[in-house]
């Protein structure tokens, strides 16, 4: 607030150059003043206040106040496979220019025949926590594709493409999982 009518003070000589000293005794009796009184104080003194100020603050609300909706389980559920699919990306690509150096074979033929080998099981766990989160992340995105277009914004057909997005899938990743284990 100080800032501020020192801001119109200021403009109010800048209008009328000639004025000024018109203007200044007037607006001045106008102006409502507070003297600002300042202490100094060693760093602990002042972090025991600000630890006093911060126990009288209000708590922000948590996400275990609220019942779980599919629209922001949607939203951290995209940003979850999101960072698992680059992250994911970015391991193996370092891996793969790691390899020549420590001797492990990362070429498409080894790897295909390593996971050939596994059990039945083994390959439907690993191949499906590798496509649920990308189908998710890729339906999701079409999802939001929709969304940049100004469609599906009404809070039923915000729900109804939510759980579109989760039954697509999980039956996209049970599809690719299953594609060439049998």
């Amino acid at each position: 607030m100080l800032a501020q009518r020192a801001f119109h003070q200021s403009l109010r000589r800048a209008v009328a150059p000639g004025a000024a000293a018109k203007f200044a005794p007037a607006s001045s009796a106008l102006m409502q003043s507070r003297p600002v009184a300042t202490n100094t104080m060693s760093e602990p003194e002042g972090r025991k206040i600000l630890e006093k100020q911060r126990l009288n603050r209000p708590v922000a609300p948590h996400l275990a106040i609220y019942r779980p909706q599919i629209t922001w389980l949607g939203s951290g559920l995209n940003r979850i496979t999101g960072v698992a699919l680059s992250g994911g990306l970015y391991l193996y690509v370092a891996a793969y220019v790691a390899a020549p150096l420590t001797g492990w074979h990362l070429e498409s033929q080894s790897v295909a025949a390593a996971v050939a080998a596994w059990p039945v099981l083994a390959k439907l766990l690993v191949k499906s926590t590798i496509a649920f989160p990308f189908a998710y992340h890729s339906f999701n995105g079409l999802r939001h594709l929709m969304w940049d277009f100004g469609m599906g914004f009404k809070n039923k057909q915000v729900i109804q493409t939510g759980w579109a997005v989760v039954g697509l899938s999980v039956a996209s990743a049970v599809g690719l999982a299953c594609y060439g284990t049998f």
